[in-house]
């Protein structure tokens, strides 16, 4: 697995709706082996790989967007106000660095609060809801803070530069799901030479309800459908067994059942012998919450049978998570050896 690779997609600006920076560097690193590139009307990047007559199409799909939020009004002593792009925990915001991209370029913010020397016994005891919180730009006025380029509508993702923390760790923004779209990229260059007939997607909008996943599903029309995703992993101080959805350094997680697909029990099958008989390690989600771009996928026109793999990282949908080389490496395999099996390899 090529960090660097992980490394320019984690540090990219891709909140839903706006997804070109991670579009582009997949574009670069797998127009090479694609026998077709093209981009949909709603910015889904589709690389085609054309086996031989008669396999299956097997559909990977990889979301490009990230948890964001978005300007929805300037006060007048020039702080912002704003909503959520996918699900971020109120909780985690206060104090946490954001990008936003203005009308004139990249503006730095930070999410403020009200002091905690002003507040009362009850407010410090209770997490802050998400109507206290607002973006302080630096500006001491509407009119400072539009001069630096804000505007209602403008968008901002967390400002986390990707390090490698040793050992084959590494931490990160958006590796929800920019660690599935790096496993995707690695998986197709891999399979350059395969019969198989592959569609790989850099889906968009999938923080927001699946969105680009389902247009591209359709316009594919698979015969199987695979999500590539980075799920939350629980291995962490306070998290009880039953309750540790996945671990980090136990190999691929294999979805199940989610609050958006029941995996298809050939697509499940198919992953479960092909991690076996490839002696790639793999663990499943013991979790059942939660949604991927299977949940479009599955229910496309008369139906695709699907199902998710994921990276493993603490922390996302946080400011940044944490992943190991390892999980990505394996997941790459998986999803290798899983298209050659589903396409009768």
């Amino acid at each position: 697995m090529d960090l660097e690779l992980l490394r320019r997609l984690s540090n990219a600006f891709g909140p839903p709706g706006a997804e070109e920076e991670p579009r582009e560097i997949l574009r670069a690193e797998i127009e090479g082996v694609a026998d077709e590139i093209r981009v949909d009307r709603l910015g889904n990047i589709f690389f085609h790989h054309r086996g031989e007559s008669g396999s299956p199409l097997v559909m990977l799909a990889a979301h490009t967007d990230e948890v964001a939020l978005l300007t929805t009004f300037i006060e007048e002593t020039g702080f912002l106000r704003f909503h959520t792009l996918g699900g971020i925990p109120a909780g985690l915001l206060p104090g946490q660095r954001f990008v936003f991209r203005g009308r004139e370029g990249p503006l730095k913010g930070l999410i403020g609060t009200k002091p905690p020397h002003i507040m009362t016994e009850e407010e410090r005891k209770k997490p802050p809801e998400m109507e206290a919180l607002f973006v302080d730009v630096g500006a001491e006025s509407r009119e400072a803070a539009e001069g630096k380029g804000c505007h209602i509508g403008m968008t901002g993702v967390f400002d986390v530069g990707f390090t490698e923390l040793g050992g084959g760790y590494v931490r990160g923004k958006a590796f929800d799901d920019r660690a599935g779209c790096a496993v995707m990229a690695v998986a197709f260059k891999e399979l350059r030479d395969s019969p198989c007939n592959i569609v790989a997607v850099g889906t968009v909008q999938e923080e927001v309800g699946l969105r680009g996943a389902r247009t591209a599903a359709w316009q594919a029309d698979p015969d199987y459908g695979l999500a590539l995703e980075g799920t939350f992993a629980a291995d962490v101080p306070g998290s009880s067994p039953h309750r540790m959805s996945a671990n980090l350094r136990k190999g691929p997680v294999v979805t199940i059942a989610d609050r958006s697909v029941i995996a298809h029990p050939t697509v499940l099958k198919a992953l479960m012998e092909a991690a076996e008989a490839g002696g790639i390690p793999y663990q499943f989600k013991k979790i059942p919450s939660g949604g991927t771009d299977a949940g479009a996928i599955h229910l496309t026109k008369a139906g695709v049978p699907s199902g998710t793999i994921a990276v493993p990282c603490r922390y996302i949908h946080g400011p940044a998570a944490v992943t190991h080389i390892d999980d990505l490496e394996n997941t790459a395999r998986l999803v290798r050896a899983f298209v050659e099996r589903i396409s009768g390899l």
